[in-house]
């Protein structure tokens, strides 16, 4: 635990920043994925992780200059892998992008390659950048998607406040199903600042079908936990697939927008591919 406190105490995350006027992509703060999943107890086996997967970034506040001067207006989005072996902290894209404001760009394609590298440099795995301008996606701000899956949020249970993640509510039971399940009540928090993180949640597996109410349990039992994005994304698929054992795990989770940017990690196991299983359409509250 100290070393992961040692880690993020380097990390522009809850300090005050002046926003760079120049191009900066020494502000990319990367944290060693490693050092967070041996905090969560558990560690990558020599054949490496239990999943495939990528955290997917939009981001709604991009902007650079043409060769005239003119402002651009963007919107960006890139996929970290999750086997990558760093993470971005979100605080410092955020001001790299900044970075980018007064920088003149040839075209839009200079642009993607640029931030692509940026990235790829700090997270150590290729990061391809996709680039559009905000006249092509204005008609898309009209259009939301909902999730087809069973709601989780009705259901009428006590659940007692805990102070920490509880896996123990997880179970399943025969029979064999498959289904798709969501709910838009989980909250974490940012691990320095402490400030709320909301997320929805969609789970879909095939296998013994888990009970329902220990998993509205188990989910809102991260209401006061402090971990990024990443974390719990994996932290959810773990437990899910140690208490459960389903055939087949698929763990998507979008966050809501802060500073511009959203983060919406997913994690699967090889028979579920996102591309076939998800997309990266937003949901109304985002």
């Amino acid at each position: 635990m100290e070393e992961v406190r040692e880690e993020l105490n380097k990390a522009h995350l809850g300090e005050k920043s002046s926003y760079p006027d120049h191009y900066s992509p020494e502000l990319l703060f990367r944290i060693d994925r490693q050092i967070q999943r041996e905090r969560l107890g558990y560690l990558l086996s020599p054949t490496g992780t239990p999943w495939l997967g990528a955290d997917v970034w939009n981001s709604y506040e991009l902007s650079w200059l043409d060769p005239k001067g003119k402002p651009t207006s963007a919107v960006g989005n890139w996929s970290l892998p999750a086997h990558s072996p760093y993470l971005i902290e979100s605080k410092s894209i955020k001001l790299y992008l900044c970075s980018l404001h007064q920088m003149h760009m040839g075209s839009w394609e200079e642009a993607a390659r640029l931030i692509g590298s940026d990235l790829s440099r700090a997270a150590g795995v290729p990061v391809d950048a996709t680039i559009r301008n905000t006249g092509e996606v204005e008609s898309e701000a009209k259009r939301t998607t909902s999730w087809q899956a069973i709601s989780l949020d009705d259901l009428p249970i006590d659940i007692t406040p805990r102070s920490r993640i509880d896996p123990s509510t997880l179970s399943s039971q025969l029979p064999i199903v498959e289904e798709r399940l969501s709910t838009h009540l989980f909250k974490s928090n940012c691990p320095c600042t402490g400030q709320p993180d909301w997320a929805s949640v969609q789970i879909l597996y095939r296998g013994k079908k888990i009970e329902r109410e220990g998993l509205l349990r188990y989910l809102v039992s991260f209401r006061h936990h402090r971990g990024f994005h990443e974390e719990c994304v994996e932290r959810i698929f773990v437990d899910l697939f140690t208490r459960c054992a389903p055939e087949e795990l698929a763990v998507y989770m979008r966050y809501t927008r802060r500073g511009g940017l959203d983060i919406n990690p997913y994690r699967t196991t090889a028979g579920y591919q996102f591309s076939h299983h998800f997309s990266n359409d937003k949901l109304w509250r985002q």
